[in-house]
C-alpha cells in the first residue's frame, strides 16, 4: 500500500455519485451494529469493509501502474482517520503490479483470500452503481447484505425531483389531483429513494401487491429502474457534446498511416456506438414504461410486481452499458476541458481503445494498429 495521501475524503463523501464511490464507512456509520452487516459483510477483513472504493480516472503519472493500458482503475482507500475524513487517507489499486503483495504486507491476507475475488469482480465492471454491484457480485456467489447496495446521498437529492414527475400517475390514479395528492407523491418519492431500513409505505406494498418479504426487492429493483432512466435523461446534453467532439478530436505530433486510419475509423465508429448504446438503454427502459404503464393506465399491479421481481435480470446489461456511456462523459470532461494540454497521437489512440472496449463489452479484445508496426 503506497503512503501517499488521499485528500478531499470528506468532500468526496458528501457529493459523490454513486457510480463512482461505494462508501463502505457511511454503511458501517449507518448498519454496523445490525445483525444482516455482520452476517453477510461485503468483505471479510475489517479494514476493507469500512473503506471506500472508487472508480479512479487515473494521472499520466499512474498508468505505468499496471500491467496494461487503462483509463480509469478501482482504488481502495483506507482513511487515516475514519472519524476525520479530512486527514485523508492510503490506497492500493485493484490489480495494480504487485497487487496480491501489496495486499498481504496492508492486509495480511493472501492470495487466495475470497476479498481478493470481491475486489476483482467490482474492477470488472464500468461502474459501481448498486444494482449493476448486485448482480455482479451474486454471479460470483457474494451474498453481500441489502445495506451495502444503497444510492448515495448527494445522487438521491438529484433523482427526488425526477422520480417525483415519474410515480405522479400512480398517485393520481390512487387519489385524483389536488394539493393531496401532491403531498402523496412527494412522500412516496422519498419512501422510494429512502436508504432507510424499514421504511415501508403500507399503501404502496398493497398497492404493488407484494408480499411483506417481497416488498424490500421490489422497491430496489424498481428503484434500479427509476435510477436508470434519471441517469440516462441527465447524460444526453452531454453524451451528443461528446460524440460530436469525438469526430473533431485533432491530435498533435507525428502520425503514421496506420494511426491515421485508426483514428478516422475510430470518430465514425465510436459516434455510431455511443448513441447506438443509448438507443439500446432506452428500449431496454421501454420495458419498464410499458410495464408502469400496464399499472397506471390499464390496472395491472400484478404484471408491474411480477416485472420489478424478475428485474435483476436485466440490471446488468443496463449498468454496462450505461457505466461505458458515464466513463465517456466524465473522461472526456477530463481530459479535454478547457485547461487541459493537446492530445497527442498515441494517448487519442489509447483513450478511442479504451471507449470502443468499454461499448463492446467486457473481455473484448479491440484491435490496436500500434501491433502492426
Amino acid at each position: 500500500m503506497t503512503d501517499r495521501a488521499v485528500r478531499n475524503l470528506e468532500h468526496l463523501r458528501r457529493t459523490a455519485s454513486t457510480a463512482r464511490v461505494l462508501n463502505l464507512l457511511k454503511v458501517y456509520d449507518e448498519h454496523g451494529d445490525t445483525d444482516d452487516w455482520h452476517e453477510r459483510p461485503m468483505f471479510r477483513t475489517p479494514a476493507l469493509n469500512t473503506s471506500l472504493i472508487i472508480k479512479h480516472r487515473l494521472r499520466r503519472n499512474e498508468t505505468d501502474s499496471f500491467p496494461g493500458r487503462r483509463q480509469v482503475a478501482t482504488k481502495v482507500v483506507v482513511p487515516i482517520d475514519s472519524a476525520d475524513l479530512k486527514t485523508g487517507g492510503r490506497f492500493v489499486f485493484v490489480n495494480q503490479i504487485g497487487f496480491e503483495r501489496a495486499m498481504q504486507e496492508a492486509f495480511g491476507i493472501a492470495a487466495d483470500h475470497p476479498d481478493l475475488k470481491t475486489l476483482r469482480l467490482m474492477d470488472q465492471l464500468p461502474s459501481l452503481d448498486p444494482f449493476l454491484l448486485r448482480e455482479q457480485l451474486r454471479r460470483g456467489e457474494v451474498d453481500a447484505a441489502p445495506c451495502y447496495f444503497a444510492l448515495s446521498e448527494a445522487d438521491l437529492e438529484r433523482m427526488l425531483t425526477f422520480v417525483q414527475s415519474e410515480i405522479e400517475p400512480l398517485v393520481t390514479l390512487s387519489m385524483g389531483d389536488g394539493v393531496a395528492a401532491v403531498g402523496s407523491t412527494a412522500r412516496m418519492a422519498s419512501k422510494i429513494l429512502s436508504n432507510a431500513p424499514g421504511d415501508r409505505l403500507e399503501a404502496l406494498r398493497a398497492t404493488l401487491r407484494l408480499e411483506p418479504e417481497q416488498y424490500q426487492e421490489g422497491v430496489f429493483c424498481w428503484k434500479g429502474f427509476l435510477y436508470y432512466k434519471w441517469t440516462l435523461a441527465s447524460l444526453m446534453n452531454d453524451i451528443v457534446v461528446v460524440a460530436d467532439e469525438v469526430g473533431t478530436v485533432k491530435p498533435v505530433g507525428p502520425s503514421d498511416r496506420a494511426a491515421k486510419e485508426y483514428i478516422d475509423r475510430g470518430r465514425s465508429v465510436l459516434r455510431g456506438r455511443i448513441m447506438k448504446t443509448c438507443e439500446e438503454v432506452s428500449r431496454t427502459l421501454r420495458y419498464y414504461d410499458d410495464a408502469y404503464a400496464g399499472l397506471t393506465r390499464d390496472g395491472k399491479p400484478l404484471a408491474f410486481r411480477d416485472f420489478l421481481l424478475e428485474a435483476p435480470a436485466l440490471f446488468a446489461r443496463l449498468g454496462d452499458q450505461l457505466g461505458a456511456v458515464q466513463h465517456i462523459v466524465s473522461f472526456w470532461r477530463f481530459r479535454f476541458g478547457p485547461k487541459a494540454p493537446p492530445v497527442g497521437v498515441d494517448e487519442l489512440i489509447d483513450i478511442f481503445m479504451d471507449f470502443e472496449t468499454g461499448l463492446m463489452g467486457r473481455e473484448i479484445d479491440v484491435y490496436d494498429p500500434r501491433d502492426a508496426a
